[in-house]
Protein backbone atom coordinates (compact mmCIF):
# COMPACT_ATOMS: atom_id res chain seq x y z
CA UNK A 1 0.00 0.00 0.00
CA UNK A 2 1.22 3.64 -0.77
CA UNK A 3 0.43 6.60 1.39
CA UNK A 4 -1.00 9.22 0.29
CA UNK A 5 -0.96 12.42 1.64
CA UNK A 6 -3.89 13.92 3.10
CA UNK A 7 -5.69 10.95 3.35
CA UNK A 8 -6.08 9.00 6.67
CA UNK A 9 -3.04 7.56 8.11
CA UNK A 10 -3.95 3.87 8.86
CA UNK A 11 -5.57 3.02 11.97
CA UNK A 12 -3.47 0.88 14.67
CA UNK A 13 -3.55 -0.53 18.06
CA UNK A 14 0.26 -2.23 19.12
CA UNK A 15 1.60 -3.09 22.37
CA UNK A 16 4.45 -0.95 23.04
CA UNK A 17 7.08 -0.14 26.06
CA UNK A 18 6.00 0.86 29.07
CA UNK A 19 3.16 -1.74 29.36
CA UNK A 20 1.09 0.49 27.44
CA UNK A 21 -0.85 -0.06 24.42
CA UNK A 22 -0.28 2.96 21.83
CA UNK A 23 -3.17 3.38 19.03
CA UNK A 24 -3.69 6.20 16.34
CA UNK A 25 -7.30 7.41 18.12
CA UNK A 26 -5.64 7.89 21.42
CA UNK A 27 -3.06 10.14 19.74
CA UNK A 28 -5.87 12.80 18.05
CA UNK A 29 -5.06 15.88 18.48
CA UNK A 30 -1.51 15.83 18.63
CA UNK A 31 1.20 15.35 15.52
CA UNK A 32 2.74 11.65 15.25
CA UNK A 33 6.05 10.85 14.16
CA UNK A 34 5.96 6.89 13.32
CA UNK A 35 9.39 5.55 12.35
CA UNK A 36 9.62 2.28 11.34
CA UNK A 37 12.69 0.51 11.52
CA UNK A 38 14.52 -2.99 10.81
CA UNK A 39 15.88 -4.29 13.98
CA UNK A 40 16.25 -3.33 17.50
CA UNK A 41 20.10 -2.41 18.44
CA UNK A 42 21.77 -2.84 15.24
CA UNK A 43 23.74 0.05 13.80
CA UNK A 44 21.63 2.48 11.46
CA UNK A 45 18.57 1.83 13.91
CA UNK A 46 20.68 2.95 16.91
CA UNK A 47 21.99 6.04 15.63
CA UNK A 48 18.22 6.25 14.29
CA UNK A 49 16.93 6.30 17.72
CA UNK A 50 20.15 8.29 19.38
CA UNK A 51 18.76 11.03 16.86
CA UNK A 52 15.30 11.05 18.13
CA UNK A 53 16.01 11.07 20.92
CA UNK A 54 18.45 14.25 21.22
CA UNK A 55 15.67 15.90 19.35
CA UNK A 56 13.43 14.95 22.01
CA UNK A 57 12.50 18.46 23.78
CA UNK A 58 12.46 19.65 20.87
CA UNK A 59 9.34 17.50 19.10
CA UNK A 60 7.65 17.88 22.84
CA UNK A 61 7.19 21.72 21.70
CA UNK A 62 5.65 21.08 18.20
CA UNK A 63 3.29 18.78 20.23
CA UNK A 64 4.57 15.72 18.73
CA UNK A 65 4.88 12.50 19.79
CA UNK A 66 7.26 9.87 18.73
CA UNK A 67 6.72 5.90 17.90
CA UNK A 68 9.41 3.88 16.66
CA UNK A 69 7.70 0.86 15.15
CA UNK A 70 9.54 -2.64 13.85
CA UNK A 71 8.73 -6.28 14.43
CA UNK A 72 10.76 -6.87 17.28
CA UNK A 73 8.96 -8.00 20.45
CA UNK A 74 8.61 -5.95 23.66
CA UNK A 75 11.54 -7.31 25.54
CA UNK A 76 14.06 -6.48 22.83
CA UNK A 77 12.60 -3.16 22.34
CA UNK A 78 12.35 -2.44 26.81
CA UNK A 79 16.56 -3.53 26.52
CA UNK A 80 16.83 -1.33 23.57
CA UNK A 81 15.45 1.47 25.40
CA UNK A 82 17.38 0.44 28.45
CA UNK A 83 21.10 -0.12 26.96
CA UNK A 84 20.36 3.51 25.17
CA UNK A 85 18.31 5.47 27.61
CA UNK A 86 15.46 6.14 24.95
CA UNK A 87 12.35 7.77 26.53
CA UNK A 88 9.49 7.41 23.63
CA UNK A 89 7.61 5.18 22.76
CA UNK A 90 9.05 2.21 20.67
CA UNK A 91 6.14 -0.37 19.69
CA UNK A 92 6.11 -4.01 18.70
CA UNK A 93 4.04 -4.90 15.53
CA UNK A 94 5.31 -8.73 15.58
CA UNK A 95 2.01 -10.01 13.40
CA UNK A 96 3.35 -7.50 10.81
CA UNK A 97 -0.10 -6.10 10.22
CA UNK A 98 0.74 -2.22 10.82
CA UNK A 99 3.54 -2.87 8.81
CA UNK A 100 1.66 -3.66 5.93
CA UNK A 101 -1.04 -1.41 6.28
CA UNK A 102 1.74 1.26 5.62
CA UNK A 103 3.44 -0.26 3.00
CA UNK A 104 6.85 -0.74 4.73
CA UNK A 105 7.11 -4.33 4.79
CA UNK A 106 8.61 -5.39 1.53
CA UNK A 107 10.54 -7.58 -0.10
CA UNK A 108 14.29 -6.54 -0.10
CA UNK A 109 17.38 -8.12 -1.30
CA UNK A 110 21.00 -7.95 -0.07
CA UNK A 111 24.15 -10.10 -1.39
CA UNK A 112 21.87 -11.15 -4.31
CA UNK A 113 18.82 -12.58 -1.73
CA UNK A 114 15.63 -11.87 -1.59
CA UNK A 115 13.73 -11.49 1.79
CA UNK A 116 11.12 -9.36 3.22
CA UNK A 117 11.65 -6.48 5.80
CA UNK A 118 11.04 -3.32 7.24
CA UNK A 119 12.03 -0.68 4.48
CA UNK A 120 13.40 2.30 6.73
CA UNK A 121 10.57 4.74 6.52
CA UNK A 122 9.26 7.79 8.42
CA UNK A 123 4.92 9.07 8.55
CA UNK A 124 4.47 12.74 9.54
CA UNK A 125 0.84 12.30 10.71
CA UNK A 126 -0.81 15.68 11.95
CA UNK A 127 -3.31 15.99 14.88
CA UNK A 128 -6.22 15.44 12.39
CA UNK A 129 -4.94 11.84 11.81
CA UNK A 130 -3.94 12.68 8.30
CA UNK A 131 -1.07 11.76 6.34
CA UNK A 132 1.23 15.26 5.97
CA UNK A 133 4.73 13.80 4.72
CA UNK A 134 6.21 10.32 4.14
CA UNK A 135 10.01 9.63 3.84
CA UNK A 136 10.92 6.36 2.18
CA UNK A 137 14.15 4.67 2.03
CA UNK A 138 15.58 6.72 4.62
CA UNK A 139 19.10 7.56 4.76
CA UNK A 140 19.82 8.19 8.75
CA UNK A 141 21.92 11.04 9.14
CA UNK A 142 20.03 14.77 9.47
CA UNK A 143 16.72 12.53 8.89
CA UNK A 144 15.68 13.74 12.58
CA UNK A 145 16.32 17.50 12.13
CA UNK A 146 14.44 16.82 8.66
CA UNK A 147 11.27 15.95 10.74
CA UNK A 148 11.41 18.26 12.88
CA UNK A 149 11.75 20.66 10.85
CA UNK A 150 8.31 19.37 8.89
CA UNK A 151 6.52 19.20 12.15
CA UNK A 152 6.85 22.60 13.32
CA UNK A 153 5.86 23.69 10.23
CA UNK A 154 2.09 21.77 10.56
Amino acid sequence: MTLTIASPAPAFTLPATGGQEISLDNLKGRKVVLYFYPKDDTSGCTREAQDFQALRQDFAAADTEIIGVSPDSLKSHNKFRAKYGLDFTLASDEAKAMLEAYGVWVEKSMYGRKYTGVERTTVLIDGDGRVAQVWKKVKVPNHAKEVLEAARSL
